[in-house]
């Protein structure tokens, strides 16, 4: 099968000087991860829910100062991406994602841009395979995890420094509640109106005296942390699942993974990076 059969088309495109809020509500409004940048149309580069993620978390450069309704989506973005042509096939589509770690590729045909390529499309690509491969034989063993209280920013550290896109979320009984993808991320809302980090009230209160009836109340100011943000509750697989069938589960629930359960531990994750490096492989 080609690219053609499986890209996206027609493409939401934005101009380099755009702002980064409207690449936001694109990508919430028409479910998509990324978005070709153009200049008098030409493509000049991409820009990603982990460029939005990641690079607004940072610290500090004089633009990062500005609301970002006003900030260009050029200040963000990675320039000269990477394209594919409709009639490579999606073996050569995967071997690309795969050996430069990316998620998704522009379909460019005679300098002009007529759909995108990602791996949600390969994982359409993977479910309509008629294979007897199992989840165990697939997955990634381990996988990054953060505790429901840690912060925001601890979650953006972990997942840049183990260079992954999700997290899983436990408890403090180590067992998972929830995951954090980029989408979550993107999409949270973590500044307000000010572009001024997101908090939350806690209501709190104090007892008068050590055995005393609570009386006091106030509101405590908090900043948001994992469990403000996660997607729950956590759906699992299993090792013995078949992995088309878990595939259509992604489709159908429009998740990133799985975390593979055995014996109420967790044991992989299977997702879509998975799946395109199976793919890459026939």
């Amino acid at each position: 099968m080609k690219v053609k059969d499986y890209m996206k088309s027609p493409v939401n495109v934005m101009e380099r000087n755009e702002p980064i809020q409207r690449a936001r509500n694109l990508m919430l409004r028409h479910d998509i991860s990324r978005i070709p940048v153009m200049e008098k149309g030409k493509l000049v580069g991409i820009v990603t829910k982990y460029d939005i993620s990641n690079r607004l978390a940072q610290a500090a450069p004089e633009w990062r100062r500005r609301p970002i309704d006003k900030i260009p989506i050029q200040l963000v973005m990675t320039e000269n991406p990477i394209t594919i042509y409709p009639d490579a096939t999606m073996n050569q589509a995967a071997e690309l994602l795969i050996e430069n770690e990316i998620d998704g590729l522009p379909v460019e045909k005679n300098g002009e841009i007529v759909g995108i390529l990602t791996s949600r499309d390969m994982l359409r690509f993977f479910a309509e395979q008629p294979l007897e491969a199992k989840v165990g034989e697939l997955m990634a063993e381990g996988m990054v995890s953060v505790h429901r209280h840690h912060t925001i920013s601890h979650v953006i550290e972990q997942m840049n420094l183990h260079g992954v896109s999700r997290v899983i979320v436990y408890e403090d009984n180590m067992s998972p509640v929830g995951i954090i993808s980029r989408s979550n991320l993107t999409f949270a809302g973590m500044n307000n109106e000010m572009d001024e980090p997101r908090i939350k009230n806690i209501k709190m209160t104090r007892k008068d005296s050590p055995a005393g009836r609570k009386r006091f109340r106030y509101i405590k100011e908090m900043p948001l942390v994992a469990e403000d943000i996660m997607t729950s509750p956590v759906i699992g697989a299993r090792a013995s699942d078949l992995a088309v069938e878990d595939a259509k589960i992604l489709i159908e629930k429009s998740i990133c993974g799985l975390p593979v359960i055995e014996d109420e531990s967790m044991v992989g994750f299977y997702s879509t990076r998975e799946i395109v490096a199976e793919i890459g492989r026939w």
